[in-house]
């Protein structure tokens, strides 16, 4: 089971560098627009069988055309939304990073917790929850090399890519991922294998569904495949 791990375009609150949050209203700029009109020819072509989506309505926008182009009808989990940044929702970049949490957030995510919102561990813990039963009721329904989109934020993101590289929460913030970015998880019996990072390029390809060569049980030697804030980089 293949997920697209997608974060939503470039917002208006990307450009004004404030940390979106749950705010209502935040919505794509110009270029976050072209962003997920892009998505149709970079995805378009790919077997995706189902798209999830994050409430948020800059997660709607960008999945429309997407959606539209493949007759699917998104589902809406709460569970994949924005991480609730309590009272530092709305307030600038620039800002933030003078408070004290703010160190704790860039070199120990999971000890922190946002002033009357949530913690990152977790974010981590619902987030994962939630791409991981997807995972399966797909797999269920589609069957076991189903593919999938999960239109998300940037801090749910590495939330997931941290628990697919069995990776400490503490170490997510080495981990990029820009708006409009995709990263592929695929689940399998054994482990997740993490198979794209932040990719930003053209089309994937339609091997995404493939095992991994490290799966292969043939006794070939795998090879390994070319690869090629959010509040710990570019906000919301």
């Amino acid at each position: 089971m293949t997920v697209l791990l997608l974060r939503h375009g470039r917002s208006t609150s990307n450009t004004a560098h404030t940390l979106a949050g749950r705010s209502d209203g935040v919505d794509l700029d110009d270029r976050g627009r072209e962003q997920a009109q892009a998505l149709v020819e970079r995805l378009g072509e790919l077997p995706i069988r189902a798209i999830v989506r994050s409430p948020l309505l800059r997660c709607e926008r960008t999945v429309e055309p997407l959606a539209a182009a493949l007759g699917l009808e998104p589902v809406v989990d709460e569970r994949i939304v924005e991480v609730d940044y309590g009272s530092w929702t709305g307030r600038a970049i620039g800002e933030l990073v003078k408070e004290p949490l703010w160190a704790v957030v860039q070199q120990q995510p999971s000890a922190a917790v946002f002033p009357d919102g949530e913690g990152l561990a977790a974010v981590q813990a619902r987030s994962v929850a939630a791409i991981r039963e997807h995972d399966r009721r797909l797999a269920t329904e589609h069957g076991a090399d189903v593919l999938w989109v999960a239109c998300t934020h940037g801090d749910v993101i590495k939330s997931v890519l941290a628990d697919a590289l069995g990776t400490h929460l503490d170490s997510f913030q080495r981990i990029n991922a820009d708006p409009a970015s995709v990263s592929v998880v695929r689940y399998t019996a054994i482990r997740p294998f993490v198979i794209h990072v932040n990719h930003t390029g053209p089309a994937l390809n339609s091997a995404l569904t493939a095992p991994p060569a490290s799966e292969k049980t043939d006794g070939d030697k795998p090879e390994v495949p070319a690869g090629d804030a959010v509040v710990g980089g570019s906000a919301g």
